[in-house]
């Protein structure tokens, strides 16, 4: 694997089973859905990943565009979400080329970590065009740079408990020893922020951000933002 985007375009073992891909993704869908913030809203879930219940999310909104960098995760998404007429599936390429104020909520999550942060800030950039003035940027999975590697574990394992794969869970946490994530996560490392790190970030993009509670993912140590551009929250501020 030479970098990031050839380990998700590649079959791996991020999940143990399929069990723990359907909770993980239903999980993360429940909670962007109670953030839609109208049933006729556009959203845009950047780096969805196989969002296996994606149409969950869909129901709640007007439109949901998914866009993932890697060609074979956007085939299955086609594939599984072709007879959804609110569904569409975009490439990273086609995203940038959206129409201006055009979305009125964006969802980045678990991404941040694999972009260094000129990349991050690059795209910080793109979806402030894209979001409506008062649209709502959420940054989910942010991991700080306390994080280890047993909270990790233990958050897993708890999930694992509570959905019933917990002897598949142990059998992977093995395997992820030797597994291609490790190495390339061992050899490229992953970018990290301090909640005030990322808020900074946010608002050198434009954005005013504060912390959600909880994590879009199943692990509490890492960090959700919610943002909204900085024009839309000063209005917002002298109209109260």
């Amino acid at each position: 694997m030479r970098d990031w985007l050839s380990f998700w375009n590649a079959p791996n073992r991020i999940y143990v089973n399929d069990r723990h891909r359907d909770v993980h993704y239903r999980a993360i869908a429940r909670e962007i859905r109670s953030l839609v913030p109208s049933p006729s809203a556009t959203v845009l879930d950047y780096g969805c990943g196989e969002a296996t219940s994606a149409e969950h999310v869909a129901e709640a909104a007007g439109r949901l565009i998914l866009s993932d960098a890697a060609p074979a995760v956007r085939e299955k998404l086609e594939r599984r979400f072709e007879d959804d007429p609110k569904i569409a599936v975009r490439s990273p390429a086609e995203v940038a080329e959206l129409p201006s104020a055009s979305i009125d909520m964006i969802v980045v999550n678990s991404v941040a970590q694999y972009l260094d942060r000129a990349a991050f800030a690059e795209l910080l950039a793109l979806f402030k065009r894209l979001l409506k003035p008062d649209g709502r940027l959420v940054v989910g999975d942010v991991i700080p740079p306390h994080a280890g590697a047993a909270t990790e574990i233990a958050a897993l394992l708890r999930l694992a408990w509570d959905n019933g794969f917990l002897g598949a869970a142990l059998a992977g946490l093995a395997a992820t020893v030797f597994s291609d994530y490790r190495a390339l996560r061992s050899r490229l490392g992953l970018t990290l922020y301090a909640e005030p790190d990322m808020v900074a970030a946010l608002a050198a993009a434009g954005f005013t951000a504060q912390r959600r509670h909880p994590n879009l993912e199943h692990n509490q140590e890492r960090m959700t933002f919610v943002a909204t551009p900085a024009a839309s929250a000063a209005a917002g501020r002298r109209a109260g």
